[in-house]
């Protein structure tokens, strides 16, 4: 399958490349993404003969229908890579708990965020075609609190590869901060940058576009990647997950095959939820995706007004900080995949140029289609964490944003799956305020941890645990001018 440019080929680039190609170089002409050709197609007999297999089986059996031009051995040995999950034989639990409200866990692997989903398999595919072609990779990563980690995990000591992670100093929880600046591969540099998710996710986006940055490292030897869903590798594998959830509530025999379900996904960057717009168009019966957003609303106000506006937006800190992104970068896919790639060029044009941009009547409606837009603020995403762990089921405040969705469409009585992309122990300050009604007391993370783990009866991983006696490697804070200056002295040590 090869893969093509969301905003059209500048007669510089090939207008269409391999999945190797798009994911060793994932800026695509106008700084557009690369997307496949086409999406292969699921069917009715697809899932019935589905019903038995592993997670890991079937993760082989969808990446063999893109016919990436990977050598299956390497396929099979990153998938492998799921038996360093919580549970080898389920690396994604799907969690029943009301009726028609089921939970896809996402975190059970070694940095407990859905990214080791993606990059666990990820970082092994790309480090083996760099070694297999002699080639030497920078890979770059900004992360909101969850990439960063399981970008670092992923890719610590592997030959052939440097990483560096950009992160926004006090825009992450204390527990991401330290899976971050306590990791100790030699490969690995962490770099804190004054400013938001926003400016980092800029920043990677500038130099990934920036051929004098890539001329330098090309004089080094060194070419240049990116670990963000940017990267269409990391896509590939979030589709999986929402395929599997509805394989698995028909062989649980909770729908039928063939029956709608609804898919409610925390917004954040988009990739989520552009899984599941995949899985969709792919053949899965998705009603609707449900898209639930924190304070900093801009995705719900896309969904529901046709308009994308950051003119006088502030990035509003929240204790969901992995959505606190006013920039998502996915959602360049869904406009492309909607409205092809002039309208997509001009869509993210106005979007660079202006700040805004606005769909007509009849694209907002395309879009409504398949998707609904929620908002869910602190005080509500800390009532549902409340509501939840009374009935014994502890969750994240990334994932307690969705209740406010499924909230509105439960009297359909379809069966939702909602997207559980952290553990709580993530964020365990908020979910300790949230439980013990102690709004106005700033826990520390070790006393939010044990607290809960007190109340409820359960147990924290020892991966989290041991990060508070872990020692701090990575102290760099800088402003993000200076981003291209630190990275090659990193690159000269």
């Amino acid at each position: 399958m090869n893969f093509i440019e969301t905003r059209g080929n500048d007669g510089k680039k090939a207008d269409k490349v391999t999945f190797s190609q798009a994911i060793k170089n994932p800026s695509a002409s106008f700084g557009g993404l690369y997307v496949p050709e086409y999406l292969p197609k699921i069917d009715k007999i697809f899932i019935d003969k589905s019903l038995d297999l592993s997670y890991k089986e079937l993760t082989l059996k969808i990446l063999d229908l893109f016919e990436l031009d990977v050598d299956r051995n390497v396929l099979k040995e990153a998938i492998d890579l799921y038996d360093k999950f919580d549970d080898k034989n389920d690396p994604v639990p799907l969690k029943k708990i009301e009726d028609i409200l089921f939970v896809n866990e996402l975190y059970h692997g070694p940095t407990r965020a859905f990214k080791d989903m993606a990059l666990q398999p990820f970082g092994y595919i790309l480090s083996k075609i760099a070694q297999n072609e002699n080639e030497n990779y920078l890979i770059l990563a900004a992360t909101s609190g969850d990439t960063g980690p399981a970008t670092l995990e992923s890719f610590s000591n592997k030959d052939n590869i440097k990483v560096v992670c950009i992160y926004p100093e006090g825009g992450t929880s204390d527990v991401q901060k330290l899976q971050m600046v306590t990791q100790k591969g030699g490969n690995l540099k962490v770099i804190g940058i004054n400013g938001n998710f926003d400016d980092a996710q800029a920043s990677l986006k500038s130099l990934l576009s920036s051929k004098s940055f890539q001329d330098e490292l090309n004089k080094t030897g060194i070419k240049l990647s990116a670990a963000n869903s940017v990267n269409f590798g990391r896509i590939i594998f979030q589709i999986i997950y929402h395929v599997s959830a509805y394989i698995k509530l028909v062989k649980q025999k909770e729908i039928k095959n063939g029956d709608e379900i609804y898919i409610a996904v925390p917004s954040g960057n988009f990739g989520d939820a552009l899984g599941a717009y995949y899985a969709k168009k792919m053949g899965i019966n998705i009603r609707k995706i449900l898209i639930s957003a924190n304070s900093n609303n801009i995705l719900s106000d896309l969904i529901n007004t046709g308009i994308y506006d950051i003119r006088q937006r502030s990035l509003i800190k929240t204790i969901s900080p992995a959505m606190d992104i006013l920039i998502s970068s996915n959602v360049e896919r869904l406009l492309y995949d909607k409205f092809g790639s002039k309208r997509c060029k001009e869509l993210m044009d106005d979007l660079k140029n202006n700040g805004f941009y606005e769909l007509s009547k009849n694209e907002l409606a395309n879009i409504q289609k398949d998707f609904r837009g929620y908002y869910c603020n602190d005080s509500e995403t800390k009532h549902y964490i409340s509501e939840y762990s009374a009935k014994n089921y502890l969750m994240d405040p990334h994932t307690a944003t969705c209740i406010k969705a499924y909230d509105d469409i439960k009297c359909s009585r379809r069966k939702t799956v909602i997207c559980s992309t952290a553990e709580w122990t993530k964020f365990a300050p908020a979910v300790m305020n949230a439980i013990s009604c102690q709004n106005r007391v700033k826990f520390k993370d070790i006393e939010a941890l044990e607290g809960i783990s007190k109340i409820m009866n359960t147990q924290i991983p020892q991966s989290i645990l041991k990060l508070f006696d872990a020692k701090i490697i990575h102290n760099t804070v800088i402003d993000k001018d200076n981003l291209e200056k630190e990275i090659f002295k990193f690159l000269e040590e």
